[in-house]
């Protein structure tokens, strides 16, 4: 495999980052406040980065098992069709954290589910990459930085909302109830 064909197939899963950031950007230009602002940016990361991101594995892995295998660095098995469906769980949880009606609490708790998928994922990745040898672009590269990412956003994103909500900010200053944020500061003066 020449060098271009193996960093665009590792780099492709990073689409859905970059989707998700492009979109909560162009949707928070204008917005009314860090708490409209911050849930675009809840909204975008779920639906594009885990929604999106684990359904297109989901189709891939079942579609075309046997270039997914590759991709990986493993011969076919039925592990595939597991894997997908694994997918589709964390595609749903995205789909449904996407949702206005959704708190920050089940924001956490689905980071929390992706996380404990994802992050096992990537310590399995390091394992076939240093123990095994394995540098097919699916096991390194872009993989990685979603698996990790993917559910670290998602509840960073949401502790964050829950501060806003409950009115305290990262200083521990209780926010303005009006706009629920921290009272600015300028120099020379103490708030």
């Amino acid at each position: 495999m020449d060098t271009i064909s193996y960093v665009s197939q590792s780099a492709f899963p990073l689409v859905w980052i970059l989707v998700a950031v492009v979109g909560a950007f162009v949707g928070t230009r204008h917005s009314p406040s860090r708490r409209a602002a911050l849930e675009t940016w809840q909204r975008w990361w779920a639906v594009a980065a885990l929604g999106c991101g684990s359904l297109w594995l989901t189709v891939a892995f079942v579609t075309v098992p046997d270039v997914m295998a590759t991709a990986i660095g493993f011969d076919r098995t039925p592990f595939e069709f597991e894997i997908a469906f694994a997918n589709l769980g964390l595609a749903v949880m995205g789909f449904r954290a996407a949702s206005s009606s959704a708190t920050p609490r089940e924001r956490v708790t689905v980071g929390l589910g992706a996380g404990m998928f994802l992050w096992g994922a990537v310590i399995g990745h390091f394992v076939q990459w240093f123990g095994h040898g394995d540098h097919a672009p699916g096991n390194g590269g872009g993989v990685l930085v979603c698996d990790v990412l993917f559910p670290a956003v998602m509840i960073v994103l949401a502790r964050r909302s829950e501060r806003l909500a409950s009115g305290h900010t990262k200083s521990g200053r209780e926010a303005d109830p009006r706009t629920k944020m921290a009272p600015e500061t300028t120099a020379g003066s103490s708030a």
